[in-house]
């Protein structure tokens, strides 16, 4: 063999090379960690990831594809778990055996009414009111709707708290709750969307941002319907738990590994669907169009598409993804704690994923969302040991020992992740696997 063809098998700049080398090196990267953590450990982190990757790929979908700006990816991934709460969380017999259920018909019958008379304020211009008059009667139509739901919903919160502790779940097959997960993230992101994607970009970026804090006050203090900061727990999976291992004489350590290889197994047929579904769609007319609707949508735009249709859906499709994702990690890690979703690991992380990977290049992602959650779970531990050999060290040479190391172990987390993006702008600004666009002959 010449050493062109050498030099030609081994060119990184070749986007198939560059994937195969890069993914032999996460594979590599994720067989030392299951030396060092083990097999149960190991199982948890990739189950983990892999919905990670539904998350990022739901993002890079809307950012990737159609450059729109979705800081509310922590919103939506508290939708999923609020829906697989409500699906797959065990039946609350004393909700059901008291006046709870009433009570909250009541309250879900006059947000039906009020949501009608806003819609018939809307279309008051057919029956001859106008200009500001419309305006004020839908004003008032708010008003009274609010008032009026706020009457029911309040006691009956009130009386379910105090007498059931809240709502409980359906106790029907948590992929289901994935499901309305997904659905449910789709209508707030159609309601976002209708409303802010018409404006610039900056726009958007401002509201998904508000929207993903109203959203995660909102399911945090609604104790009645998500027990709040209580939490909800344990929550069922689709497959066998470990305690139904260890019942058929499987030892502990082993029923967890078989368990999450179960749920790992599960996830992972997901994720290769949806990966192969936009692939596809990606690589097809459809990916064409929304490629010209993001690098020049005036220009789409003249030659007549539905620029906001369109990137309407990119929006919800991206999110159905990401509140698919967030209900998985629910079930997975077998509980729902509002308090715990904050906007670092469970937004910021995710644009880093997408970012570092290579947005557009689903490849990308994938590979990104792996090795940013590596590195994210691993930095803990790996910093935790650093600081106490340095702390026995400065102990020994009488400087004292470090304080709080457990807290400042955390932190590096958050050091981790700058440090891993500051390299990859600096040395891959378009990822480490950028987009590929096909040219047709």
């Amino acid at each position: 063999m010449s050493d062109t063809a050498i030099r030609r098998g081994l060119d990184l700049n070749d986007p198939k090379m560059r994937s195969i080398v890069l993914f032999a090196a996460m594979f590599v990267i994720v067989l030392i960690v299951g030396y060092v953590q083990g097999a149960a450990n190991t199982t948890l982190l990739l189950t983990q990831a892999i919905a990670y990757a539904l998350i990022a790929l739901g993002l890079n979908i809307q950012w990737g594809y159609g450059g729109l700006f979705n800081f509310a990816v922590m919103g939506f991934m508290m939708l999923g778990g609020a829906a697989t709460v409500t699906i797959s969380a065990p039946i609350n017999p004393l909700f059901w055996d008291s006046e709870g259920p009433l009570l909250l018909g009541k309250a879900l019958a006059m947000f039906l009414v009020g949501a009608l008379v806003v819609l018939a304020a809307r279309q008051s211009h057919r029956i001859g009111i106008k200009g500001g008059w419309k305006t004020a009667l839908i004003v008032l139509a708010w008003f009274v709707s609010y008032v009026a739901y706020r009457s029911q919903i309040d006691p009956a919160a009130a009386y379910i708290e105090s007498t059931a502790g809240y709502i409980g779940g359906l106790g029907l097959n948590p992929m289901l709750g994935w499901l309305i997960g997904g659905v449910l993230a789709a209508i707030m992101a159609f309601i976002v969307g209708k409303i802010s994607l018409g404006l610039r970009s900056d726009y958007l970026a401002i509201a998904t941002i508000g929207i993903s804090e109203i959203l995660r006050a909102f399911v945090k203090n609604m104790d009645w319907w998500t027990r709040g900061t209580q939490t909800v727990s344990p929550m069922p999976w689709p497959v066998p738990l470990p305690q139904q291992y260890q019942a058929d004489g499987v030892s502990i350590a082993d029923s967890f590994v078989f368990a999450r290889l179960g749920f790992l197994a599960l996830a992972l047929v997901i994720l290769v669907v949806v990966f192969l579904f936009i692939q596809r769609a990606y690589g097809g007319p459809w990916g064409r169009m929304m490629r010209a609707i993001r690098d020049n949508h005036i220009a789409a735009g003249s030659m007549g598409k539905d620029i906001k249709g369109r990137q309407l859906e990119l929006f919800v499709m991206g999110s159905v993804l990401i509140g698919i994702g967030g209900a998985m990690l629910t079930s997975f890690n077998q509980i729902f704690d509002p308090s715990s979703y904050q906007p670092i690991n469970h937004t910021f992380m995710v644009w880093v994923m997408v970012i570092v990977g290579g947005a557009g290049n689903n490849l990308g992602v994938l590979l990104g969302t792996f090795l940013i959650y590596i590195a994210w779970v691993i930095s803990d531990p790996l910093a935790q040991a650093i600081f106490k050999n340095l702390s026995a060290w400065s102990q020994s040479v009488g400087w004292g020992v470090i304080p709080e190391i457990d807290s400042r172990a955390l932190q590096m987390r958050v050091f981790v992740l700058g440090v891993i993006i500051t390299i990859a702008l600096r040395y891959a600004p378009k990822g480490l696997l950028p987009e590929v666009v096909q040219k047709q002959k």
